[in-house]
Parts: structure tokens; sequence; C-alpha cells
């Protein structure tokens, strides 16, 4: 049986396996088992090996022709490092329609391969690169529908410590089948560089966004949810397309004065 990627006792760190308290039904070969307080738990070598098939679809790629796409804020730091690393193109935010599709627009732009961090809050960018015959690799949580995803890494797309290790390991196994490097050592990151702003507000312009209520609190319910990873049930488990969500609207991290009408904050580009 071949290795994990990294060691089992940090992939349950990062509580990568923490699903949500929704599934559906593509994501049901990725699911080991529901644990008592209602959350699905993904498999961890179901988990190792989509990384790794993923990861040999990355590196097919010339860093110029990749597109990642992170509407979250947690998602956005480890993407905008990701694409900081690599020299790839990144979209923080908000994705403007026609981005992929519309060529008189000044912000369009033509990938070869698109990278998304939430099928559910992206679902724009997947349904234009299906209509450019782009491949789409997806970060897919439990709840997620699949359709128009080529590639689906099954992980916890909310947490920062998940997605920090899933974007460590993409660009630290794209280094090694690019023969950048020859070995592990070489690779200098950690999984924890990932989980820095510092990429995000440079590429932000130093404006951080906040995610709506509900995701934050969808965010910290997988954190909290994290505390519990190291269980029993988070052990790797042996070898046992539909309509998404309209995202949601974004509002920026000032808040306005009680008594104040709210207006929403436009994301930065």
């Amino acid at each position: 049986m071949e290795s994990l990627l990294v060691k089992q006792e940090k992939y349950l760190e990062s509580g990568i396996h923490i699903g949500t308290k929704m599934k559906v039904a593509a994501m049901n070969p990725f699911i080991y088992r529901k644990r008592n307080d209602g959350l699905y738990v993904l498999d961890l070598r179901k988990v190792d090996e989509s990384l790794r098939a993923a990861a040999e679809e990355v590196a097919k790629h010339d860093p110029a022709d990749m597109l990642v796409v992170a509407s979250r804020i947690y998602s956005g730091y480890a993407a905008a490092k990701f694409a900081k690393f690599l020299g790839c193109k990144v979209i923080l935010g908000r994705f403007i329609p026609g981005t992929l599709t519309n060529v008189s627009r000044p912000y369009f732009i033509e990938p070869k391969f698109l990278l998304v961090c939430d099928p559910k809050a992206e679902k724009q960018a997947i349904v234009e690169a299906v209509q450019m015959s782009i491949p789409v690799c997806g970060l897919c949580d439990t709840d997620n529908f699949t359709g128009g995803v080529t590639s689906i890494i099954p992980c916890n797309n909310k947490g920062r410590r998940s997605l920090a290790l899933v974007f460590y390991l993409l660009a630290r196994e794209y280094h090694m089948k690019r023969n950048l490097i020859s070995s592990y050592d070489e690779f200098k990151l950690t999984s924890e560089d990932f989980e820095s702003d510092d990429a995000y507000l440079s590429l932000m312009g130093g404006v951080k966004e906040v995610d709506s209520e509900e995701d934050a609190e969808q965010a910290s319910e997988s954190q909290d949810a994290q505390g519990k990873s190291k269980e029993e049930e988070g052990a790797p488990a042996a070898d046992v397309q539909a309509e998404h969500k309209k995202p949601r609207k974004r509002k920026t991290a000032h808040k306005k004065e009680e008594g104040e009408e709210k207006k929403p904050g436009e994301a930065a580009e």
C-alpha cells in the first residue's frame, strides 16, 4: 500500500477529513462515516489518493495557463500563497461573470486549467469553464455538488488549516512532478506558510474581506470540529450533477454605524 503524502497525524491535525452535517450523493464515495454529532467524516485514504491525482493534473500545465478562484477568506489566504509561489493567476473574492467567456471584457482571460476552492460559491466560474472546455479541479466538501468538476479533491474546504494543507501539498507535488526539486527536503515552504495572509493582503492591496455571517458560522463550526479530529473515526478507512445554490453576497470588514444603511462591499479584483 502506498504511503500517505504526509503523516496521518498531520492530516488529522488539519481537520482535512471533517465534513459538514450535509452530504450529496456525488460525495458518497469519499465519505467514511457519520459521527454522533452529525458531521460526516471523509476517508483519509480517498483524500490522499484524490490529492495525488489532482496534483498529476495540475502538473500538466504551466503556471501561466492556470487560474485559481477563491471566494472565501481562508481559501484566499492559501490560494494567494499558491498563486504567488507558482506564478499562476488567481481571482480573490467575487468572480465577475464573463471572465472566461466574454472576449470584449478587459478582464477576459483564457486559462487552460481552473482550480476552484468551493464549487458552491464559485459556480459561475465552473459554468464558464465548462462552456470553454476548460478542465476544472475542485475542492469539494461533503455538501458540494460536483457537476462540471473533472477532478475532485474531497476535503474540508472551509477550515484554515485544511485549506493550507491542500495547497501546500499541491505546490509541493507540482515541484516534484516538474522536477523542480529532487526530494521533499528541498521544498522549503511548510503548510503553516499557506495559512498566512501576507500574499492575500499583498494581492488585495491591504483590504481584507470577510464572509457573510452564515459563512463565518460554518467556518467556525468547521474549526471547532477540528478539535475532535484525533478521535478514532478520523483514522483512514479501509478501501471501503445538480444545481448549485446562488453564491451569497459578500460584505467588507468595515462595520457601519448603527442606524446607517448597509451597502454590499465591492469585492477586490
